[in-house]
């Protein structure tokens, strides 16, 4: 069944529709157009109404332009960044190797004794936390396993941010030999920080020697050792494994 002046309605409804959405597009058109045709002008004010403003304003844009493509987000990263020059910093100098004009300067020496003040604290503290633990007769009247890790973790943290800036905060021989082949450091400071940094171990060592003899020598100093029913080549077979 059919109803005329219904649908007659619903479709005079629909051409109103129409025309309204129609004369609204042609206003936005109407109004981005005036808009676009505005904006030269207000930059050419900016720039003092000379045709160079407008040149300036390309130029900056091309800048920015090679800017965004010359450092991208993704910069390439290990072998790969070593054949490209597009680095946003520059690495120093290989140290030569041998540079005897370090001896005379106070501040090598300075970095030695901040290198043997650091691995003579580290021995001491951790030797003595180990043994403490390892001395109980129960683990839970120490600080236990957790409390060993914290204090080789802590020193280490405070040691190195103490001494960072005075020596590089190496602590160990190995990080002095790694940094030496890096061309970090010259050979004659290299030598130095590890002669140095043997001594603080030794006197750190004998130290908690001198203070807990006893202690120290049934605890072993502190030393690892192999589990009994181990040997030394079951223990060099399950560390690998």
């Amino acid at each position: 069944m059919v109803f005329p002046s219904i649908s007659s309605d619903a479709g005079r409804c629909c051409d109103v529709k129409v025309k309204r959405y129609t004369a609204a597009r042609r206003q936005h058109n109407v109004a981005s157009s005036r808009s676009s045709s505005v904006l030269p002008s207000r930059a050419e004010e900016r720039s003092g109404g000379s045709g160079s403003g407008g040149v300036d304003m390309e130029g900056k844009e091309e800048d920015v332009r090679l800017g965004a493509n010359k450092f991208s987000e993704r910069q390439p990263i290990g072998t790969a960044a070593q054949g490209s020059d597009d680095k946003d910093y520059k690495e120093p100098p290989p140290a030569p190797l041998f540079e005897p004009g370090e001896l005379k300067s106070w501040s090598f020496y300075r970095a030695g004794i901040a290198e043997f003040m650091a691995t003579f604290l580290f021995l001491y503290v951790t030797i003595l936390t180990v043994m403490g633990v390892n001395n109980s007769t129960s683990k839970c009247a120490t600080v236990g396993i957790q409390g060993i890790a914290w204090s080789f973790g802590g020193m280490i943290f405070a040691l190195v941010y103490c001494t960072a800036g005075i020596s590089g905060g190496h602590i160990n021989p190995a990080v002095t030999f790694g940094l030496f082949l890096a061309r970090k450091l010259s050979l004659t400071r290299a030598l130095f920080y590890i002669v140095m940094q043997c001594l603080g171990a030794i006197c750190g060592a004998g130290v908690v020697k001198g203070f807990q003899k006893g202690l120290y020598m049934s605890a072993g100093g502190g030393a690892n050792v192999v589990a009994p029913g181990y040997t030394k080549g079951d223990n060099l077979t399950i560390c690998h494994s």
